[in-house]
């Protein structure tokens, strides 16, 4: 049942009276996916294999940075440029060589879903967009898994547990996306490095709990929390039986994600453009993120561009970016009812998607 070894790896929880050797024979014999590797993703694996889940499947298509290390506490400077599933995995074999990691160097989509879900007890959403949250409710659902939801924006939190014994699910409580770029992530606006740290937790306390059937699960509950003045609030929000959810879709689309956006140049076609001697690059970050790094050409912050307009009056072949490609197209647009006849291009993916292709 338990060797030596892993009876003294684990004893905190065999004196435990409420775990004790029941429970973390359920912890062992448990399945657990965690959807993403990043600041959420890396509390929650590395609290979940110290507790001994006996499988942890990792599914992420990223690879480490630098910029990372502020918050993705698994990783370090000699994983820069390493899958983060893989990373991850060997980092945390040395935590607890008892714990079969399975990893996929994919992204989650509609193809391979409803193909890995089965294979899970339980998931656990550690994503940071739109399109990949309602994916993973979505197919939780189907499969009939319950999923435990965490996510982060500057200072606050949010967690919370869908589908648990036919509970509410992620879409009783967003039934529709917000605005595609309405909202930034934070590789635009910044995260404070220890709160990913605090919600991943919580949602690893939130697996265990369901794992050991422990305590009062957040199902139909949504917690949120200020990491400035700790406060925390549950709203309580009821199951909506007229949500019906029986096949997975096209996310891009319905997030509003444009696949294939006429404004984009991809990062293959934008290196070409730096050969032409008459492109204007345009840089429309902070001040802070362009001292960190940049690629040249001018910097007008998106805030000040509208009042900048004129002097692109004289310009043709303007290149704007940002760090992930999203303001850059907001920009792209505004300056493009203003010039219609220009030829105006945002960097698909921003920065981040250019120095991922030069590695």
């Amino acid at each position: 049942m338990f060797s030596k070894e892993e009876k003294e790896q684990y004893n905190r929880h065999f004196i435990l009276d409420a775990i004790g050797i029941e429970g973390q024979l359920k912890l062992k014999k448990s399945k657990v996916l965690v959807v993403g590797a990043g600041g959420l993703g890396c509390p929650i694996l590395q609290y979940l294999t110290a507790a001994g889940v006996g499988t942890i499947g990792i599914i992420d298509n990223d690879v480490v940075d630098r910029s990372n290390l502020q918050r993705q506490i698994l990783f370090s400077i000699d994983d820069i440029g390493k899958p983060k599933a893989t990373a991850a995995a060997q980092r945390l074999s040395k935590l607890n060589p008892f714990i079969h990691f399975i990893t996929y160097i994919d992204f989650l989509s509609s193809e391979n879903a409803l193909e890995i879900f089965p294979e899970y007890d339980i998931i656990v959403d550690g994503s940071d967009n739109f399109q990949t949250r309602y994916l993973t409710n979505d197919a939780s659902v189907i499969t009939n898994k319950p999923l435990v939801f965490g996510a982060i924006f500057k200072f606050e939190g949010q967690v919370s547990v869908f589908n648990y014994k036919d509970g509410p699910t992620y879409r009783c409580l967003f039934p529709t996306p917000p605005n595609a770029n309405s909202i930034p992530n934070c590789s635009e606006i910044g995260v404070l490095g220890v709160l990913p740290g605090i919600i991943g937790c919580l949602q690893a306390n939130e697996t265990i709990k369901i794992i050991c059937e422990l305590g009062d699960v957040l199902s139909g509950k949504l917690l949120s929390l200020n990491a400035l003045n700790l406060q925390q609030n549950i709203l309580k929000f009821p199951k909506n039986k007229n949500i019906v959810i029986n096949h997975l879709i096209d996310y891009d689309l319905f997030c509003g994600i444009e696949k294939e956006n006429s404004l984009e140049i991809s990062t293959s076609d934008f290196n070409k453009y730096l050969n032409i001697d008459s492109i204007s690059l345009i840089d429309v970050r902070k001040d802070m993120e362009r001292e960190h790094f940049n690629i040249g050409g001018e910097h007008i912050p998106l805030h000040l561009l509208q009042q900048k307009l004129d002097i692109f009056k004289e310009l043709d072949n303007i290149v704007l970016y940002c760090q992930v490609g999203q303001r850059s197209l907001i920009a792209a647009k505004m300056m493009l009812e203003k010039f219609p006849y220009k030829n105006i291009k945002s960097l698909r993916g921003g920065i981040e998607a250019w120095r991922k292709e030069q590695i």
